[in-house]
């Protein structure tokens, strides 16, 4: 366990193991099916979860378990920033169970992430989220994610 909140007694946060792709997968599912861009794809997910959690070098994965249970997830993903000359982390891939929304474990949840970061060198967080979904935008600004005037553009290569 990471750290617990006075105000989350009973939530917990871990380190994804391999154990708990299962779960992961399902809260993904949950994600990309709410996404514009993405769409789920269990094998792909499973795949890509447990690359991460065999490669601690590329990035962590923390999820909250509430009573025993997987509710919400975050992936940090690490790179280096030569703008910072330093280690610098992308938020991707977080999702808080429907049935708990609105209940503060995003909020836990985040909050966590920010501090394990910190605490493992990074000197900035990046995330993504869909134009559209404002919530998700204000709950970032709300825990002090900026927008930012830099614009993501993809190119896929598998195609």
């Amino acid at each position: 366990m990471l750290e617990e909140n006075s105000r989350e007694r009973m939530a917990q946060i871990h380190l994804a193991i391999l154990t708990d792709i299962p779960a992961l997968c399902e809260l993904l599912e949950i994600l990309f099916s709410q996404e514009l861009e993405f769409m789920p794809n269990h094998e792909a997910q499973r795949l890509g979860l447990a690359r991460i959690i065999n490669n601690p070098e590329i990035g962590n994965i923390l999820l909250v378990r509430q009573d025993s249970e997987v509710v919400g997830m975050v992936c940090l993903l690490y790179t280096v920033s030569t703008a910072l000359g330093a280690k610098v982390a992308l938020l991707e891939d977080m999702i808080i169970s429907p049935a708990y929304r609105g209940s503060g474990v995003g909020s836990y949840l985040l909050e966590n992430a920010v501090k394990f970061a910190r605490s493992n060198g990074c000197k900035r967080i990046t995330l993504l989220t869909d134009r559209i979904n404002e919530s998700a935008q204000r709950f970032y600004q709300r825990h002090g994610f900026a927008l930012s005037p830099m614009i993501p553009l993809r190119l896929p290569l598998d195609e």
